[in-house]
């Protein structure tokens, strides 16, 4: 959890970590600890998951991060109640702004240093920072860099003091959880919004009954040649033809036809299967040229 380890390094003190309770994983279900538990033991902090505890401890600030859970007002009552939000809000108040600013194709996002108010994500604002979004990078890559520009913006103000927070403006829009469904890939659609799915995470599709997990993808090269929506062609590797690979020992392309353009599968999961290449799952699985998804 790298807050709260920043936190920890700056040589603030804290008093409480409150972060969901423990998950059964794994064949035995053994409760396995959120990161931000484990992280706050090896630093020898109290944990707990009842956010109430958090009425009985003497504290200036609370710092939320990726919480998830409404706070009730008597908790936030008392003491500053700061929240990092990783968007420019009011663009993308809700649980995955990340994600959605992705979807949307938004070309920057960002982090808001926050209140947190009683209506969610509708505090003022502190500070806040801008970051372009990179093409071809990940929900979990971008929320990465947030976090360290977050990190950078809580320990200024902590430094520096926090200042007036002024209050938000603009359009609001509304980051709703990105269901399962969501993640189905349609095959119809361009194929830079196909790639915009597959770097949200957990994008899906299905083959002969069976659902492949999409990991890593990229858009292919020579795909402009008109194809059925969801067909997969196995063709040459970049620049290169079926003789000359061969010859080198590599294996096909396997790129797949969208609304408009290809994506090269990169990296693919068949149910509970590992992750493998995407060349790999085709010989094994037995993938002909033509083939297509459903």
């Amino acid at each position: 959890m790298p807050p709260l380890q920043a936190l920890y390094r700056s040589g603030h003190d804290i008093a409480l970590v409150v972060t969901r309770p423990p998950k059964r994983r794994g064949r035995r279900q053994e409760p396995t600890p959120s990161p931000a538990a484990a992280a706050a033991a090896e630093m020898g902090l109290a944990v707990t998951s009842d956010l109430t505890d958090a009425l009985h401890v003497e504290a200036d600030l609370g710092v939320v991060v990726a919480y998830g859970e409404r706070i009730p007002d008597e908790v936030l009552e008392g003491r500053r109640t700061v929240n990092l939000h990783f968007s420019l809000l009011p663009r993308w108040r809700g649980a995955a702004p990340v994600e959605r600013a992705i979807l949307a194709g938004d070309a920057e996002t960002g982090v808001c240093l926050m209140d947190v108010a009683s209506e969610i994500d509708a505090g003022d604002v502190y500070r806040r920072a801008s970051t372009a979004i990179r093409p071809q990078e990940s929900a979990d890559e971008l929320r990465g860099r947030l976090c360290e520009l977050g990190i950078g913006l809580l320990l200024d103000a902590l430094s520096e003091g926090f200042g007036d927070p002024v209050p938000q403006s603009g359009e609001m829009t509304w980051a709703d959880k990105i269901s399962g469904s969501e993640l189905r890939i349609d095959w119809t659609v361009p194929a830079d919004h196909v790639l915009r799915l597959v770097r949200v995470g957990g994008a899906w599709t299905m083959l002969r009954g069976r659902r492949l997990r999409v990991l890593e993808a990229r858009l292919a090269t020579g795909s402009g040649l008109p194809g059925a929506a969801g067909t997969i062609c196995l063709g040459p590797r970049s620049g290169g033809s079926p003789a000359v690979d061969a010859a080198r020992g590599r294996s096909p392309a396997v790129d797949v036809f969208a609304g408009q353009g290809g994506i090269e599968l990169v990296r693919v999961q068949l149910e509970g299967r590992a992750p493998i290449a995407a060349r790999d799952w085709v010989n094994g699985a037995r993938i002909a040229d033509g083939d297509r998804f459903e």
